[in-house]
């Protein structure tokens, strides 16, 4: 009897041991059934992946319109990740390209002369320096390229627009250079399209175009500017000599000589235009018939604007200025202050 309780008491104590040994192995059994089917679902998986990966693959290589629509929902998708990360606190996305964009440069990096220049113009029509140096510079590399005077084309620029690349004047006259953009439609082709007359750059290089082919016509700088603002039933004197005056001006700063306080009267009369060869381009013939053609209602404006607008000048004369005559120019005339 002894015997036999100390039997069931070791099978007593070895009963736990023999239950865990047992869930161990139901455990381990699961696991490992749990695991193959993992494996083979997923060979199962990456197999139907690859299928479609190498599909799609050959679908983009044979369909090129699929794969463009493809890149463009992805690039929007990305656009529009990008954007919700870059909201600022109050709703408004931030643009670190935006400064790309901009066209300004810093005066210092100008040549003495331009700096002048840049500087001096703003001072006097109250715009920033560093939009200014652009154009100044512009001015400079067009004049070269084309044979005018860059501080022609600034004085052209300063009358016609004051600097304000957005103006518009009531016969259509856009931007800077105030260019008939209807009439010259052709030049801008080559900057994406009329609109870019709002570009200060491409409007000048524009404004630039006409400016010369209007001085080639009529044989002078005067009558190209009258053929410029196209008074028709007037002489253009008035604008003749504001364009001049200011023309002068800027060459006196750019040189850095004290600006003159007398200026000559100009007109428009000029030499014969030299003859156009044959072979020159349809389009520069086109637009020198067209040339601006504002009629003198544009003319009369810009001449009212004169009336209000300041003018530096006028506070340099004295009260009484004794009228002097001048001989260095073929259209010699009293000089009056201006």
């Amino acid at each position: 009897m002894e015997k036999k309780a100390t039997t069931a008491s070791a099978r007593l104590r070895a009963l736990p041991a023999q239950l865990f040994q047992r869930l161990a192995a139901s455990v381990r059994a699961v696991c490992a059934d749990t695991y193959a089917g993992l494996m083979q679902v997923g060979h199962t998986t990456l197999s139907v992946v690859g299928a479609a990966v190498v599909v799609s693959a050959l679908a983009l290589g044979v369909r090129g319109d699929v794969r463009s629509n493809l890149e463009t929902e992805i690039l929007a998708w990305l656009q529009a990740r990008q954007d919700e990360a870059n909201l600022s606190p109050e709703g408004i996305a931030s643009d670190p390209l935006a400064v790309e964009r901009v066209t300004a440069a810093a005066p210092s990096q100008l040549p003495s002369e331009q700096a002048r220049v840049a500087f001096w113009l703003s001072k006097k029509y109250r715009v920033a320096a560093e939009p200014l140096s652009v154009l100044v510079a512009e001015a400079y590399d067009a004049g070269e390229k084309v044979g005018l005077d860059p501080t022609l084309i600034l004085g052209v620029m300063a009358v016609e627009s004051r600097f304000n690349p957005y103006a518009q004047s009531p016969v259509g006259a856009q931007g800077l250079m105030q260019v008939m953009t209807r009439i010259h439609e052709e030049k801008y082709e080559g900057y994406g399209g009329q609109l870019a007359a709002f570009d200060p750059v491409s409007n000048l290089h524009v404004g630039v175009q006409v400016l010369r082919d209007c001085i080639r016509r009529a044989g002078s700088v005067e009558g190209g500017l009258r053929l410029y603002v196209g008074a028709v039933s007037t002489d253009g004197s008035f604008y003749i000599k504001r364009v001049m005056t200011e023309h002068l001006r800027l060459q006196a700063v750019a040189q850095g000589k004290p600006i003159p306080r007398y200026f000559p009267s100009f007109t428009a009369k000029a030499n014969k235009a030299p003859p156009q060869p044959e072979t020159s381009d349809a389009s520069d013939a086109a637009s020198a018939s067209l040339v601006q053609t504002k009629g003198d209602s544009e003319a009369k404006s810009i001449e009212a604007t004169d009336k209000v607008a300041p003018v530096e000048a006028a506070t340099e004369a004295p009260a009484n200025p004794q009228p002097k005559r001048s001989e260095a120019t073929a259209t010699v005339a009293d000089a009056t202050p201006y």
